[in-house]
């Protein structure tokens, strides 16, 4: 693992994001410092040990943080480049009644299992094993007001998306709605298939090494987008599926005609030809009633844009 400039153990980790907390590292935007957000694995271990959600004791998906960030105002964009996942010696598939699409056809009860990481392959059964391709599950900055979940629902200020672009090389951007953006970080995952069908793919504690610039001005984010080498991707979140999907499309459209000079013809055309979408993660956009709080409500999208058409 690359030592970064600062590091944040998984004992600052707790649920949700609010303007209401303390920042544990401030830090200036653009000077290439580096932080290590440390996630955990404990309520993986809890499940493996006692197979029974009443027994837990370690909180779902805390988050590291939060981080201040000097000079950072609402309306603002955080990007946050990430830079190295390192992952522990071992990852965890866990079924937990209620959640994920295949909740009806597991065996009742809490399945748990313990996939050991070796030479950084990730071993899921006895005789299936896959390169690891660790990935942040949960990032996001403070909400102006209230507290957003860590487990669900995602919202515009990120939150646990669970897309797999969010990965080293890529760069997340966060739209600041409090003074010092107060990022947080957590949920990392050895290797997730796009979608996680299982809600929880194989989980993994870790040490996610970003750093952090800042986009003072310009039009604000309604949603988090990413950056990899090749795409920018627009997250779409909205209730049903479909308004989820014309909201990120819409999203990219702006991209192509405000931000890059586009007339409203080509981005239609250009989006119609290689404006790739697909389901983002499974954590939904609304929040779930609270007799079922596994159960998303609204949609998590991803739309693509290759850099490619903006050098054309």
């Amino acid at each position: 693992m690359t030592t970064p400039d600062h590091f944040l153990p998984n004992t600052l980790g707790r649920p949700g994001f609010s303007a209401d907390r303390e920042p544990v590292l401030r830090i200036a935007p653009g000077t290439g410092e580096t932080i290590g957000f440390e996630t955990t694995d404990a309520v993986y271990a809890e499940l493996d040990e006692h197979h029974d959600l009443a027994q837990l004791q370690a909180p779902i998906n805390p988050v590291t943080g939060p981080v201040w960030v000097e000079g950072a105002e609402p309306g603002d964009t955080l990007a946050v480049h990430i830079h190295d996942i390192a992952l522990t010696t071992h990852g965890w598939s866990v079924s937990l009644p209620g959640s994920g699409a295949l909740q009806h056809v597991m065996p009742e009860g809490v399945f748990a299992r313990r996939c050991p990481i070796e030479d950084g392959v990730v071993h899921v059964t006895d005789r299936h094993a896959f390169p690891v391709r660790p990935m942040i599950g949960c990032i996001g900055v403070a909400p102006a007001s209230g507290t957003n979940s860590t487990i669900m629902p995602a919202t515009a200020e990120g939150g646990n998306m669970d897309v797999t672009e969010a990965r080293p090389g890529s760069t997340v951007y966060l739209p600041v709605r409090v003074p010092g953006a107060l990022l947080s970080i957590g949920d990392i995952h050895a290797i997730m298939a796009e979608g996680e069908s299982s809600f929880v793919a194989i989980e993994a504690q870790g040490t996610a090494i970003v750093s952090v610039d800042l986009v003072r001005g310009g039009r604000p984010l309604r949603a988090p987008r990413i950056e990899t080498a090749d795409d920018w991707l627009f997250v779409g979140l909205g209730d049903p599926v479909q308004e989820s999907v014309r909201l990120g499309y819409e999203d990219a459209f702006a991209f192509l005609v405000e931000d890059h000079g586009f007339t409203a013809e080509d981005a239609y055309a250009v989006l119609s030809a290689v404006g790739d979408s697909k389901l983002g993660g499974p954590t939904g956009s609304s929040t779930p009633d609270p007799l079922h709080p596994f159960a998303a409500v609204g949609a998590v999208t991803l739309h693509r844009v290759p850099k490619a058409v903006l050098t054309a």
